[in-house]
């Protein structure tokens, strides 16, 4: 039996069922995660040289182990077990074999209790992120992926217990595996049980009466990072100039295409006025019309440069953005490490700057779509007029 075409099979018919059937809750339980298993039961069946059976074995059960989350998270062990059992009778796979395929798989339930080396590797794959430096990022991805078929919000704090919890009664069963990562998930494992007593002693913390005065409270809530705002500024940025690029890449568009159009008419159209004086006016509209159409897609794009000064008068007044090149761009380095400092150190400043910049960058795209709309009408317009006059002139 060719056991890696029937692997090629398999890995197909995997990724077209995720493809096809999963649900947008599963950020976790994806194709993503099943090629993760797979290439650490790779790992695994080489380091124990696995004749090509058992690597058969062993590979089909990672693909097939997680494919049931896609109906339902809920027994979907067992579940995943019938779809390889279905999938590999149609291959002509051997009963016995397709028997130690679904027990891998169902040797993945948990708690987990693998018998014989193949299912102890299939388990140690699925759960080899334990123990790995991704531990942090994929436990996030669970909870959420756990947030979003609950259709509510976990605590973290509670999550990171049933995760303690988790980690406390599992074991690698491998002795690549127990030798391998045990140190790394007992790492993982004290991160998470500090954090959570830090997290326990803050909130006893909070709880105490604190007597502060007014002016202490304002001070603490000035120097409060606030996390939202700071995205807020960063996104609304980014779509700014994203538009901006949107805008200078549709004024390129114009720009071609009525270089083209005045190419035409100046080497071929001109030359044939003489003897078509009826075709002059439309000549003429259509010339009107892309140099028009030019310059206002030119002007859209054409930069407006400050001066690029500022003085220590404008620091102290809060008056000049230095977050915008075109303010500072002939200041010497000094000046202008002297000035940034001095807007980090306040607050109301380095935010009064940043609006400033994003409102400067609103007024440039309202600037630069005002004449494109120009330009997009006048060759909208114009070339309808320049047909309809080539049209009449040829009906003469």
């Amino acid at each position: 039996m060719n056991y890696l075409e029937i692997l090629d099979q398999v890995k197909t018919h995997i990724e077209r069922a995720f493809a096809s059937r999963l649900d947008d809750k599963l950020v976790y339980h994806n194709l993503a995660h099943t090629e993760h298993v797979v290439k650490h039961a790779v790992e695994l069946a080489n380091y124990y040289k696995l004749d090509d059976k058992d690597f058969f074995i062993v590979l089909a059960a990672s693909w097939f182990h997680d494919l049931g989350y896609i109906d339902k998270w809920d027994q979907h062990e067992q579940r995943g077990s019938e779809e390889a059992e279905a999938f590999l009778t149609e291959q002509g796979v051997d009963q016995s074999t397709i028997d130690a395929i679904k027990g891998c798989i169902l040797a993945t339930k948990m708690p987990q209790s693998p018998v014989g080396l193949l299912q102890q590797i299939v388990c140690d794959s699925d759960l080899y992120h334990l123990g790995s430096d991704d531990f942090k990022d994929r436990n996030r991805t669970m909870r959420k992926e756990t947030e979003n078929l609950l259709g509510k919000n976990i605590d973290k704090d509670i999550w990171r217990i049933g995760t303690i919890k988790l980690m406390e009664s599992h074991h690698y069963h491998t002795d690549y595996c127990i030798n391998k990562l045990s140190q790394k998930k007992k790492q993982n494992l004290e991160a998470l049980k500090a954090k959570v007593q830090q997290d326990l002693a803050d909130a006893q913390f909070e709880a105490l009466p604190k007597k502060a005065t007014a002016t202490e409270e304002k001070k603490a809530k000035s120097n409060r990072p606030e996390r939202g705002i700071e995205t807020m500024f960063r996104i609304t940025s980014g779509n700014h100039q994203r538009l901006s690029d949107m805008a200078d890449n549709k004024a390129h568009i114009m720009i071609s295409t009525n270089s083209i159009i005045l190419s035409v008419i100046l080497s071929i159209l001109l030359r044939k006025l003489e003897d078509n004086p009826q075709l002059i006016i439309p000549t003429m509209i259509l010339l009107i019309v892309c140099v028009v159409t030019m310059v206002f897609s030119i002007l859209s794009t054409r930069p407006t440069v400050p001066p690029g000064r500022f003085t220590l008068q404008d620091i102290e007044d809060k008056n000049t953005n230095l977050l915008f090149f075109g303010n500072f761009y002939r200041m010497g380095l000094p000046e202008y490490n002297a000035g940034i400092q001095k807007m980090m150190e306040d607050r109301e400043y380095l935010y009064g700057s940043l609006i400033k910049d994003i409102y400067s960058q609103g007024v440039v795209l309202g600037r630069k779509y005002r004449l494109l709309r120009i330009a997009y009408n006048v060759f909208m317009y114009g070339i309808v007029a320049s047909v309809i006059a080539f049209l009449v002139a040829i009906a003469l």
